[in-house]
């Protein structure tokens, strides 16, 4: 089967997005007297969705779905106005993408972060690479439904199993295993590679180039 598009989660695939995030997510925290965490600990709070994120980042005495909600609230308005202040895609990202359009390969990315800041970052950051940006809109569409994937599959004209979805968590090994795509994991990202590999990765890049090789076979050490 030949490949014909990649779909990219967005925070800790093709950015860097940790330290905006948890800043953002602390400045709420601090502003309320409850205790911060470390970058570290954001690693494993990233994935399913900021709303997530915050439930986890807040004290377990004050995680009642009422103050979850005020504190999303809060954090969104934090990190709205600083989300791309030291987010960055990785090294070897931009040349990767440059590739992938020269050969044709149609780009897309799917990320459980907002529909408006995955918009917001994406466009910023990597203006004019991707045919489609998509974000959290519904909450029972999230990863790993595969529902969006699927969608996008869709109206790239393509069918799903000519596309490889690449992301940094087991969350995004099960959203392109349910929506019968190649899982290709990342080993740059927030989540270590035995986690990718457990939740169904095909293949883990060490560097963004590396997805080259699958796109262009040759004695590539596809994981089974």
């Amino acid at each position: 089967m030949k490949f014909k598009g990649v779909i990219f989660d967005l925070d800790g695939t093709l950015v860097n997005s940790l330290e905006d995030i948890a800043d953002a997510m602390n400045s709420v925290l601090q502003n309320l007297n409850y205790p911060t965490h470390n970058y570290e600990t954001y690693q494993y709070f990233i994935g399913s969705g900021l709303r997530n994120l915050v439930s986890k980042a807040l004290p377990e005495k004050h995680n009642d779905e009422k103050h979850i909600d005020r504190c999303y609230q809060l954090m969104i308005e934090e990190y709205s106005d600083n989300c791309t202040r030291k987010t960055k895609p990785y090294d070897g990202i931009i040349e990767l993408l440059n590739h992938l359009i020269s050969n044709n390969i149609k780009l897309s990315v799917f990320s459980n972060k907002s529909d408006e800041l995955t918009k917001r970052i994406a466009t910023a950051l990597f203006p004019n690479y991707f045919e489609h940006i998509v974000g959290l809109s519904v909450e029972s569409l999230k990863k790993p439904n595969p529902s969006e994937a699927i969608a996008i599959s869709k109206t790239l004209g393509l069918k799903a199993e000519e596309i490889i979805f690449v992301g940094d968590s087991g969350i995004d090994m099960q959203t392109a295993t349910n929506a019968n795509m190649f899982a290709v994991g990342v080993s740059w990202g927030y989540r270590p590679e035995e986690e990718l590999i457990a939740e169904g990765a095909k293949y883990v890049l060490s560097n963004p180039l590396d997805l080259i090789q699958i796109l262009q076979p040759v004695g590539v050490n596809i994981l089974t």
